[in-house]
């Protein structure tokens, strides 16, 4: 909720504006209600349960549908609620859109019935970026930022290819200090923020106001343009494989979806399973870490169900890829769907009916890995089994075990086969990455792999041994 002082009146107007934050893409999008039932979404995704909660809540209809960029790391929402509520979708003219939208460049404003909205164009992130400045009257309110300014820092721009990325640098710089130029009251609600690939550092805060930003982003506080440049770029680390599909995909507008079926996994008996298997379907087993140790369909890809399901879906598995879900029963089938459809990945073919019991009840083949604690850990390094590390970068370099393989997860997906099949413990900050890579290893034909049940520090306090920082 924002609030502005209109001067000399001392009237105080209060818009209500209302973050729905997804955990797991580490985003934000905006509900805003203008005052006559009716209300503007500000990029949502395709998975827009909260969206709906949100409007249903406050009794309002939604009218417009913005987005701020032609998104990487999530499939507009935009077109559906076009679809379902006939909302106006309103998006910048250098994107290209090929579906109905109002194309907007900047300076040019929309008449919200009260408010407006102006449009700011402001590159980096991406090419076509605009921002969104609400006012009332002629008071700015806040600013929707997309990738632009955000919280603490700024988005990533190398994601239209390394020949483009000091150049988009160099046009985020020029954004950023065009927003820094608005009042420090203003509001500033980022679309990205801590968790999200699209870079942002960690923290609690979702929304901020341009003051707050200029006391204390360090990208503002570069002293030119080359060190702002150094700073950004140094920050980066890898993103998800899905990101370079869906950017073109927002541009061309992804397919309307029945809400009634979208949210449900077809049942698949056993033998239905197996040929599905023959015949290219990946397995992805959605059970907590223990359950799958214990038992899973040979050849079965470990991805926990949890917010951040989506990015390791859209980081492991090819698109196109037909998908049979395994599960427990008190894990909701719709959120396992939507997570899958709101990164682009509709070829649901369906879920093992009756799980892992009726897979054991057919007769049909069980692979296990080993779970190790810390305490067991020392215990098997006098074997000398590979320790395999794939958390991020960052993560690694802030602490890992002496000796360590490295291997980002995301990257293991290209390189698993090309491991030494020899005894290996893999580990990830808890559990879950480093069931995911072993999966993977699996799949590559290793059988002597296990999983540590906790992280480096988990290990250094079984052993009384410090870390080892750096590369």
């Amino acid at each position: 909720m924002s609030s502005v002082d209109h001067g000399v009146e001392a009237v105080t107007v209060t818009i209500d504006v209302t973050p729905l934050v997804d955990e797991g893409l580490g985003n934000s999008a905006y509900l805003v209600d203008l005052g006559d039932g009716r209300g503007l979404v500000v990029d949502a995704s395709r998975d827009l349960r909260a969206v709906r909660a949100a409007a249903e809540r406050q009794g309002l209809d939604v009218a417009y549908a913005v987005d701020t960029h032609l998104h990487a790391d999530f499939l507009t929402g935009a077109l559906q609620l076009a679809a379902d509520d006939g909302a106006q979708v309103i998006a910048s003219a250098r994107g290209h859109r090929q579906f109905p939208h109002v194309g907007l460049d900047d300076g040019d404003e929309v008449d919200l019935g009260g408010l407006r909205l102006r449009a700011l164009f402001t590159p980096g992130h991406t090419d076509e970026h605009l921002a969104y400045l609400l006012l009332d009257g002629q008071i700015p309110v806040g600013v929707f930022s997309g990738g632009s300014l955000i919280v603490g820092s700024a988005a990533r721009t190398d994601l239209l290819g390394a020949d483009r990325t000091d150049e988009l640098a160099r046009a985020q710089y020029r954004s950023l200090h065009r927003l820094a130029t608005l009042a420090d009251d203003v509001a500033v609600w980022p679309t990205h923020g801590a968790g999200s690939f699209c870079s942002a550092p960690a923290g609690a805060r979702r929304t901020t106001t341009i003051g707050a930003e200029k006391a204390g982003n360090p990208l503002l506080a570069a002293p030119d343009e080359d060190a702002f440049v150094a700073t950004l770029l140094g920050s980066l680390g890898s993103y998800p494989d899905y990101f370079s599909r869906l950017a073109e995909l927002n541009r061309r507008g992804p397919g309307v979806l029945d809400a009634e079926s979208t949210g449900r996994l077809t049942p698949l008996p056993v033998p239905a399973v197996d040929r599905l298997r023959d015949s290219g379907a990946v397995v992805v087993d959605v059970r907590p870490v223990p359950d799958f140790s214990a038992g899973h369909v040979p050849g079965a890809l470990s991805i926990p169900l949890r917010p951040q399901f989506a990015t390791w879906l859209g980081w492991l598995v090819p698109p196109g890829t037909p998908l049979v879900v395994v599960r427990n029963p008190d894990q909701d089938p719709g959120e396992v769907a939507w997570q899958a459809r709101k990164v682009g990945y509709d070829e649901l073919a369906g879920e093992l009916a009756g799980g892992m019991d009726a897979w054991r009840e057919a007769g049909s083949p069980i692979r296990s890995v080993p779970l190790v604690t810390a305490e067991q850990l020392p215990d098997i390094s006098a074997d000398e089994p590979e320790i395999l590390d794939v958390r991020q970068d960052s993560e690694f370099r802030s602490g890992h075990v002496p000796g360590a393989r490295h291997v980002e997860l995301g990257a293991l997906a290209h390189r698993a086969d090309r491991l030494p099949d020899r005894p290996t413990v893999v580990m990830c900050g808890h559990g879950e990455r480093a069931m995911g890579a072993a999966s993977l290893l699996a799949r590559a034909g290793r059988s002597q792999v296990s999983v540590l049940a906790g992280g480096p520090q988990d290990w250094s306090t079984a052993t009384a041994r410090p870390l080892v920082t750096g590369g």
